[in-house]
């Protein structure tokens, strides 16, 4: 079979992906980009006045905007780090662990088939100060000669700790399932050269198991700014549908306002932020491909 032949015959394969992606992901992109110049737009006329950059001002200017992206980067800045530090850690124990080793995953990785507001649900009600209770959390705090907080309708640090503390729980299972298969990938005879030389065990860890996982950490990392920047349903969970109100919005949440919420009706608006959001998640990943060019190690 010639070049040519064979460039058609690969052509044809990937028509089809080429197409469902074309109509569910290029055409809707291009969509959002149209509307979010179009100034004025008119959701009941589809009518529009101008072109322009004012969409994207307002939005930038907007205080519920400005509170949803200080929220969306504090949940990114706080729950990756964080989350990929202590599935490490985690994975690294069970991977020590000869007997019940499958037990101890499977208990790791509940959380992650549990609803995500069901979830949240028994989260609001752990942290929740009610008439009748103050939470389970308070009576701990409380044990140990604490005060009671109101972490879900209280200051907006604790609110935000839970709003972490939260994320950090959904997410931990799956990143804890792929470092531990990378783990148990790892070819068994870099330890034994490094049990002959006597090798400390930090130092294992930092020349051997961690390069040779590098390249999980790193998918990990890019996935999780990803998951995090498109934070919302946690958040809905937690503090009820108004978010807003509450002072937790996230990008996200504050595009389903101006969609849906008590703001709708403005998907110009939408459409900006949602520009606004790619480009921050894009500027994000190719400087994490960036780095990742110098830190992370590829057999």
């Amino acid at each position: 079979m010639d070049n040519k032949k064979q460039t058609l015959l690969a052509c044809l394969c990937l028509l089809p992906a080429m197409i469902f992606l074309g109509v569910f992901l290029v055409y809707p992109m291009i969509d959002v980009f149209t509307y979010s110049l179009e100034e004025g737009y008119n959701f009941a006329s589809q009518s529009y006045f101008g072109i322009g950059k004012y969409n994207y001002s307002y939005v930038l200017h907007d205080p519920y905007f400005i509170r949803a992206l200080k929220n969306t980067f504090f949940i990114v800045l706080i729950t990756v780090p964080l989350s990929t530090i202590i599935a490490l850690i985690i994975s690294l124990a069970l991977s020590s662990i000869g007997k019940l080793r499958e037990l101890f995953q499977t208990i790791y990785f509940l959380p992650y088939v549990t609803n995500t507001l069901a979830v949240g649900l028994v989260f609001m009600i752990l942290f929740r100060k009610t008439a009748y209770t103050d939470g389970m959390v308070n009576v701990l705090i409380n044990f140990f000669g604490g005060e009671s907080i109101d972490f879900i309708d209280g200051p907006y640090a604790a609110k935000m700790f839970v709003m972490c503390f939260y994320t950090i729980w959904v997410v931990l299972p799956f990143k804890i399932l792929i470092l531990t298969s990378a783990l148990a990938s790892v070819d068994p005879i870099y330890y034994k050269a490094a049990q002959v030389d006597a090798t400390p065990r930090w130092r294992v860890f930092l020349k051997i198991t961690l390069p040779m996982i590098s390249p999980m950490v790193f998918y990990l990392v890019i996935t999780g700014f990803i998951g995090a920047f498109k934070a919302y349903s946690d958040e809905v969970a937690l503090f009820g549908t108004d978010l807003n109100a509450a002072g937790m919005n996230t990008i996200v949440g504050y595009i389903y306002d101006m969609l849906y919420g008590n703001s709708g009706g403005y998907p110009s608006y939408a459409s900006a932020a949602a520009i606004i959001l790619f480009a921050i998640v894009f500027t994000i990943t190719v400087i994490n491909l960036l780095v990742s060019r110098k830190t992370v190690y590829y057999q």
